[in-house]
């Protein structure tokens, strides 16, 4: 008999209750045994004993092919994985002083992160004097949201971090 552990149920002689509920291999109610009889029940069926509800009193435990149970577990889990849509945070950095050329190359990279369904953070980096027209700083970022406006709502205004100001642009395509 093989005793594979898992760490939310315990199985065959990891049970220490004097009493148990077993429910059947094809979920037919066997009543309240002690515990070696349903063991022996279960070695005579060559399944494994899990305790499926330890909280219940008595303990509720079901005679089952753990293995196979532990097997379609993950394959479930895998599969909830796979239709998983994972949200990635792009970041987009402009200066104070950006070029009209190289915001448009900006916002097109923003957009394009958008459309994929992705967040964007936009940084603006002050250096040296800039830290005292920080106002410029949200102006480039107001004229950045509304460029994305059509594929992206602003998720965070724009708010000074130390020597940054950061924004959150959420895609409206991933609702």
């Amino acid at each position: 008999m093989l005793n594979i552990s898992n760490k939310e149920l315990l199985i065959n002689e990891e049970i220490r209750d004097k009493e148990i509920r077993v429910i059947g291999a094809e979920g037919e109610q066997l009543g309240v045994l002690q515990t070696r009889d349903a063991m022996n029940l279960a070695i005579e069926k060559n399944l494994d004993l899990v305790k499926i509800a330890p909280q219940a009193t008595p303990p509720v435990c079901r005679i089952m092919d753990y293995g196979k149970y532990r097997f379609e577990q993950t394959k479930r889990e895998k599969e909830a994985r796979k239709n998983q849509k994972t949200i990635d945070t792009k970041e987009v950095r402009l200066s104070l002083n950006i070029d009209t050329h190289d915001f448009e190359t900006k916002l097109n990279n923003a957009i394009k992160f958008l459309k994929s369904g992705d967040k964007v953070k936009v940084a603006i980096r002050f250096r040296g004097r800039e830290m005292a027209h920080a106002h410029l700083g949200e102006g480039q970022m107001k004229k950045f949201a509304e460029a994305c406006a059509e594929v992206g709502t602003v998720d965070k205004l724009p708010k000074m971090e130390g020597r940054s100001m950061v924004m959150f642009i959420t895609s409206k395509l991933s609702k």
